[in-house]
């Protein structure tokens, strides 16, 4: 394929984590490099930038804040939960984002972010493709949740994992200095796949986790989980408990819904506002059992804890953003940037490319088979994987106590 030249746009959508602008840095540092990118641009809250044309100029921004952004948690230019109808249906924001591509000459086109984010990835991708308008279109893939198709893992969830696992071997420590116990509820992140809770048994592997794990891939019976905490507290004092905040029953209902009307609420893209399971297990549990009961909401401070990242996150997300510039240029094109691990013992994982139709929309829950059969916990086989996913230590510098994130001047790029 012959050498596109043009100006590149970098975007970031969805839920924030404390490495995804690690991926923004391997995103703009390299294509910073590329002879054939002309200008490097970043949106302003992701796909809204673009179609308001108000994006940065990255190529002003100094070298070390761009180096900071691989330390620096949540969004850098901003997210945006925006759903992009399909062109069949409207064609009014792909008409626009054609007109303002050409305008500045946009030939390469980077999207970071979930299933939602890969969605809006691929209609670009499509659409472009059938206006005739030549554009490689790379999708940089980040969420927490770990549940995008095809790759091994997702960038952002190790370093929430290892948020999870640590502040549940803290919390183990916290809630058992009293002379009269209590039951405890860790609510985690998940909607309809369980890997952030799962981390909880990494604690437990280290013999300061949950007693009992629940997770959103089995039907949650209420009656059953009472019976199992209220014996496990009568015999051992104490009792914690990780949930997903997705959790349902037999029926389809969410847990949450059973004492928060906040599963009425709907975000852009139809998806419920999950939350206050904690707190409502913790009074079902209080009437029931008697028993002091501790409801815990790890809620923004899973995806935000860049101070607890893993390194291996961090280096894998950036790399994950300076592969999908590289394909770019070499000619790739309507691809996810993906991972596949080696088989063996010890720990490696390849760079693969997915193709965005296949991802988008995907989602990839925990193997069955990796949830004990009274799906209350999980098995050796989930630790297997996680472990590596956590290793190494990465902080941001620190200046007078405090982390130093990356300050952007963000200076829109001219029109």
């Amino acid at each position: 394929m012959s050498a596109l030249k043009g100006a590149a746009i970098f975007g970031q959508s969805g839920g924030p984590t404390s490495v995804i602008n690690a991926s923004a840095a391997g995103v703009i540092q390299e294509a910073l490099k590329q002879e054939n990118i002309t200008a490097v641009y970043g949106m302003a809250h992701g796909i809204k930038g673009a179609l308001t044309e108000n994006f940065y100029d990255m190529s002003k921004e100094d070298a070390y804040e761009l180096d900071l952004l691989r330390t620096t948690p949540s969004s850098a230019l901003g997210s945006v939960r925006y759903k992009l109808k399909h062109f069949n249906e409207d064609e009014t924001d792909y008409k626009k984002l054609l007109e303002v591509f050409k305008k500045y000459n946009i030939r390469y086109f980077f999207y970071n972010g979930g299933n939602d984010s890969m969605d809006t990835c691929n209609k670009v991708s499509k659409y472009m493709q059938q206006s005739g308008y030549e554009m490689r279109v790379m999708g940089v893939p980040k969420t927490i949740d770990n549940d995008l198709f095809g790759t091994d893992h997702c960038p952002g969830y190790g370093s929430a994992a290892k948020y999870i696992a640590t502040s549940t071997m803290e919390v183990y420590q916290d809630a058992r200095v009293y002379d009269k116990g209590m039951i405890t509820i860790l609510e985690v992140m998940g909607r309809n796949a369980g890997w952030l809770t799962a981390a909880t048994a990494l604690a437990a592997y280290k013999g300061a986790g949950p007693d009992l794990i629940y997770l959103p891939e089995v039907d949650f019976d209420i009656d059953d989980f009472l019976a199992k905490a209220e014996a496990i507290f009568k015999k051992n004092g104490n009792c914690i408990v990780a949930v997903s905040e997705g959790i349902k029953d037999k029926n389809g209902k969410y847990i949450s819904e059973y004492g928060s009307d906040l599963a009425q609420q709907k975000d852009a893209f139809g998806h419920s506002q999950l939350g206050g399971l904690a707190a409502t297990l913790a009074n079902i549990v209080k009437q029931r059992t008697g028993a002091k009961t501790r409801g815990i909401e790890f809620s923004l401070l899973q995806r935000c804890a860049a101070h607890c990242a893993s390194l291996t996150d961090v280096n894998e997300s950036y790399l994950s953003g300076q592969m999908a510039v590289k394909y770019a240029v070499e000619g790739k094109t309507d691809y996810m940037v993906g991972f596949e691990r080696e088989a063996g013992a010890e720990y490696k994982c390849n760079i693969k490319l997915l193709p965005l139709s296949e991802v988008a929309n995907t989602e990839k829950k925990i193997p069955l088979e990796w949830i004990k059969k009274d799906s209350s916990g999980l098995t050796q086989d989930f630790i297997d994987y996680a472990l590596p996913l956590i290793q190494g230590d990465s902080r941001p510098p620190m200046e007078n106590g405090l982390p130093r994130f990356a300050k952007l001047k963000k200076v829109l790029a001219a029109k």
